[in-house]
């Protein structure tokens, strides 16, 4: 690639909070016209190096420029102005709007100047997923969307903006292989076609060596390192993130299934809109398995994850926990048999924003005796004793227990839930998403402690939108479409681009799911 002026340019920027220094003296190019792959682990500084350039943040010392210009104290909407566009890891959007009226909020069509222009809007959104190649119904509300498609709809939302340098926040954390190939597509033509400069913020290395032109590395703060990535593999580029070599290709042995834990039969489960989301699924999580669910976002993983845990009720069928029917339980009464649950969404029913980190960490074990004296009482030294054990055992990195669960990392948030659910002595645990937006040396120990709780006789039952986790870990692997099971294969038997073909509604015959 031609040397260039920077198109952006951080000139020995530092970024200090209460306690943590996020940037320390970074300086770093980033030429016209490529893709550039920002990686580290959470808390490396990465997201808060983003979000000055956004605006979002004010370095503590040092300089910004964009395009060749100096920038002071700027806001969001400056940096939009200037044409820098940001999706973030965690949405920006209003849920009670309309696809359209998310897309066009703050931009909005009038006619005469006064009265919102719905047509012009849904015309506007369907011209940008054409000329994108993300297709979306401008009608539907957000609220509704899965998680998949709420991403697509901020995505949207920034390019029609006619940003010429995007960043995306882990853009790729909920897409199938399929649709992660397809949003390279999109990067490459717009880079190509439109001379933009993509950022992108991944945890996923091997999407660095497929996108990348170049690669920067953050650690404690840190730039450690710039190379083209035509200079670096996967494995010298974990080894910069963490400081050491990573170990996945040792992750996975198998164990010896026991006796059936988790049983589903016939279920029917609907989605929000009252649609069918679950349509007559029945399989069966044994003690000491993992079985992993494949399908791409919006295909019923998330209602079945729900009924499974009583947040959601069962329209017809039944699901068994360790041989006790829970249809009409409530997510108290399931988990009291014996079910954790690391739900998909960390801030939406994860963890609690505005509590301590401590108190995210006893939820649902307040008024066990060990730390509620009557069961009302509360004993804080032990609960903050048990706290820091976890705290210190799951290696959750913030100023302390005291400290908001909001104001850490998505990573971390995702720590303080994995260490909160695989702490309780349950026998089945459903586990939804566990290393979304999470780095790769967390990943690494999310996935040690998943097999560990398989190894010792747990069953689990794994749903996430990475299809090479749920190749990795499962025992089994279960394909959904559209609420239905389209295959049901051991591990190793078959490929991750076939997994793709019944992701998409190719079935396998009823001879070999049986």
């Amino acid at each position: 690639m031609t040397q260039q002026e920077p198109i952006v340019r951080f000139d020995r920027v530092s970024m200090q909070f209460p306690g943590v220094l996020a940037n320390d003296d970074v300086t770093l190019d980033i030429q016209p016209g490529e893709v550039f792959a920002l990686v580290g682990e959470n808390g490396a500084g990465k997201s808060t190096l983003m979000n000055i350039l956004y605006g979002l943040h004010q370095p503590t010392s040092g300089q910004v420029y964009i395009k060749g210009r100096a920038v002071g104290r700027h806001s969001p909407a400056q940096a939009i102005a200037m044409g820098v566009g940001m999706v973030h890891q965690h949405f920006k959007l209003v849920p009670s709007f309309t696809v359209a009226q998310n897309i066009m909020l703050s931009c909005e069509p009038r006619r005469r100047g006064l009265f919102y222009d719905f047509k012009a809007a849904r015309a506007r959104v369907e011209q940008l997923s054409r000329e994108f190649g993300l297709a979306i119904d401008p009608d539907a509300p957000v609220e509704e969307l899965s998680v998949g498609l709420q991403q697509r709809v901020e995505i949207l939302k920034t390019l029609g903006r006619g940003a010429d340098v995007l960043i995306l926040d882990e853009p790729t954390a909920v897409l199938t292989p399929q649709e992660t190939d397809e949003l390279f597509c999109v990067i490459r033509r717009v880079v190509r076609e439109k001379g933009m400069t993509v950022i992108i913020i991944t945890h996923k290395l091997y999407e660095v060596m497929a996108i990348s032109d170049r690669v920067g590395v953050m650690r404690g703060g840190k730039l450690v390192g710039v190379r083209p990535t035509s200079q670096v593999d996967e494995k010298m580029l974990a080894s910069m993130m963490v400081g050491r070599e990573v170990l996945f290709s040792q992750l996975s042995r198998r164990a010896q299934a026991g006796e059936e834990a988790i049983r589903v039969e016939s279920l029917q489960v609907l989605s929000d809109r009252g649609l069918g989301a679950v349509n007559g699924l029945s399989f069966s999580v044994h003690q000491g398995e993992i079985v992993g669910i494949a399908a791409i976002e919006g295909n019923g993983q998330s209602e079945l994850v729900e009924a499974i845990c009583g947040m959601r009720p069962i329209r017809g069928g039944q699901v068994l926990v360790e041989g006790k029917r829970i249809n009409g339980m409530d997510p108290g009464a399931v988990r009291a048999l014996g079910l954790s649950h690391v739900p998909e969404d960390r801030l939406r029913t994860g963890v609690s924003r505005q509590a301590a980190v401590w108190e995210n960490l006893i939820a649902g074990r307040q008024r066990q005796r060990a730390f509620a004296a009557r069961g009302v009482h509360m004993k804080r030294g032990a609960i903050r004793d048990y706290a820091r054990k976890l705290f210190e055992k799951f290696d959750i990195r913030a100023p302390g227990v005291e400290v908001s669960a909001g104001s850490l990392s998505g990573g971390n948030m995702q720590k303080v839930v994995i260490a909160r659910e695989f702490s309780f002595e349950a026998r089945c645990l459903v586990v939804a998403q566990p290393t979304r937006g999470v780095d790769i040396g967390a990943i690494e120990f999310i996935h040690r402690s998943i097999l560990e709780k398989r190894d010792s006789g747990c069953a689990i039952l794994l749903v996430s939108a990475d299809l090479d986790e749920v190749i990795r870990l499962s025992d089994r692997i279960i394909t959904l479409y559209e609420g239905k099971i389209t295959g049901q294969f051991s591990a190793g038997s078959i490929s991750k681009e076939d997994i793709g073909y019944y992701m998409t509604g190719g079935r396998q015959d009823e001879e070999a799911m049986a």
